[in-house]
């Protein structure tokens, strides 16, 4: 009989806050833990325009929500002024093509754009420019920028580095073992047999641009399993838009098995399913949700309901000498063992906006034939002393249209700096006049990335004169 070692066991049970007086110890000297990993497992928002009136307020938010946020910014320096911390800043301009890296796009879920071309009042301005609003009081404007360089071919830039760099609409990248960093580390911990008494041993270690699990299982003491696992998400992953869960590894021959949680438990019911690994071949492994068996200690629970996967909790992968009610895993040989993997993400996925542009009400309607500029607001009635920006704004739209992402192209009337707590009202056609609070065109930002409703939408939108919660699943849905 081996020995076993009740060092293991201890460390696995502080590693994964399974003892109630450790884990309250752990959090208050590892208050950032959870964040990390809550964060990690979320896809990275790029902001484009982020230190602007509307892309701060769209940092702000997401950071609130608990989004990892990537800052497209001209000046690092004035973009940590602004953004504060907990933002990952990327110096680049639209208008210099060579400075958008691939780079920017690793991780990227989904795109916000808030750039534009730079408007300053002629006379009366301040250092912070406070009162140049539309919608308080009106100063003559000038613009800073060449409208064309930054709405249309700035745009073209950004689009075609997006297109090509952005994972496809309907998947969802959970892991990325292929880009490793100290928060997937941290994520990650073994759970081997010891925690029964065998004396298996295993680790999972980033390397080589993969995560690979491996160690040596014994059956010795009666054990025979060895697992790494996720510790339980602050906030649980809601993967229900999705049909299940892929693997991207190369294995050693084995059978393994993967297991997911819908419950916080550490020795709850899991949701398990095994597969086959070809030798030093690189696999493709998809897993229905549907098709999760759900097991309590490798015993099937039929009375269990399927999986809730509007809350993962944590993932799991274990090579074990068993595979469900006491049948024996017919690939399983003891020894050392080793699985790579690239990457873990959800597929299926109902179909949601990649690119949200922040545009303008407005663009379209100086070069309609017979139109008043009078009775027009300033930027329509200005378009022309302005650098022609609402027309360039429109052809940037079309780049958008024509790029093959999916996309919500939203056309705010003059924004305000009122507080953003009033009904939103959208419309199609370019007729909409009235005001709408940037903090509104922000959370609306964020609403349209998660909506499938949202999908290749183009709108209008302004503020109703009565506070109110906005249901944004009825305003994209009402849209076509």
């Amino acid at each position: 009989m081996a020995k076993w070692e009740f060092g293991r066991l201890w460390q696995t049970l502080i590693y994964f806050d399974v003892i109630p007086v450790i884990n309250c110890w752990q959090k208050i000297f590892q208050r950032d833990r959870a964040i990390k990993s809550k964060q990690e497992t979320n896809m990275v928002i790029l902001v484009a325009g982020a230190t602007g009136g509307v892309g701060k307020r769209v940092v702000k938010r997401l950071l609130e929500q608990n989004y990892q946020v990537r800052a497209l910014v001209r000046d690092i320096n004035r973009a940590k002024n602004i953004l504060g911390e907990g933002v990952d800043l990327f110096e680049a301009d639209i208008t210099i093509p060579e400075t958008l890296k691939p780079a920017m796009m690793r991780g990227v879920r989904a795109v916000i754009c808030c750039t534009g071309t730079k408007v300053q009042p002629v006379e009366g301005d301040t250092p912070t420019r406070e009162k140049y609003y539309q919608g308080v009081k009106f100063y003559l404007p000038e613009v800073v920028d060449i409208p064309e360089l930054v709405e249309y071919e700035g745009i073209k830039n950004l689009v075609k580095v997006v297109a090509q760099h952005i994972p496809t609409a309907d998947d969802r990248l959970i892991f990325d073992f292929t880009h490793p960093n100290a928060q997937i580390k941290e994520t990650w911990g073994a759970v081997d047999d010891v925690v029964m008494g065998g004396v298996s041993q295993s680790n999972i270690r980033l390397a080589d641009n993969k995560a690979i699990f491996s160690g040596v299982v014994s059956t010795d003491n009666n054990g025979g399993f060895a697992s790494v696992r996720t510790r339980n998400f602050s906030i649980p992953l809601d993967l229900s838009d999705y049909e299940g869960i892929e693997l991207k590894v190369t294995g050693d021959g084995k059978r393994y098995k993967f297991i997911t949680r819908c419950e916080g438990k550490w020795d709850g019911v899991g949701y398990c399913h095994s597969f086959d690994t070809v030798y030093n071949f690189p696999t493709t492994i998809r897993i229905p949700f549907k098709n999760l068996i759900p097991v309590f200690r490798a015993k099937t629970v039929s009375q269990a309901s399927q999986i809730d996967a509007s809350k993962i909790y944590s993932m799991q992968l274990m090579l074990s000498k068993f595979e469900y009610d006491g049948e024996l895993n017919p690939n399983f040989e003891a020894g050392s063992f080793a699985i790579e993997i690239e990457q873990i993400k959800a597929y299926g996925g109902k179909v949601k906006p990649q690119f949200i542009q922040v545009s303008s009400a407005g663009v379209t309607r100086p070069s309609r034939p017979g139109i008043n500029l009078e009775n027009e607001p300033p930027a329509v009635a200005m378009n022309e002393q302005l650098g022609g920006i609402l027309t360039w704004k429109l052809r940037g739209e079309e780049v958008i249209k024509a790029s093959g992402l999916t996309y919500t192209i939203i056309r705010p009337c003059a924004l305000t700096e009122q507080p953003g707590n009033k009904i939103l009202y959208a419309e199609q056609g370019d007729n909409l006049k009235g005001q709408v609070s940037r903090d509104a065109v922000a959370q609306l930002c964020i609403q349209a990335m998660n909506l499938p409703a949202a999908v290749n939408k183009t709108f209008e939108v302004k503020e109703e004169p009565r506070s109110g919660k906005n249901n944004y699943q009825k305003l994209f849905s009402g849209l076509s």
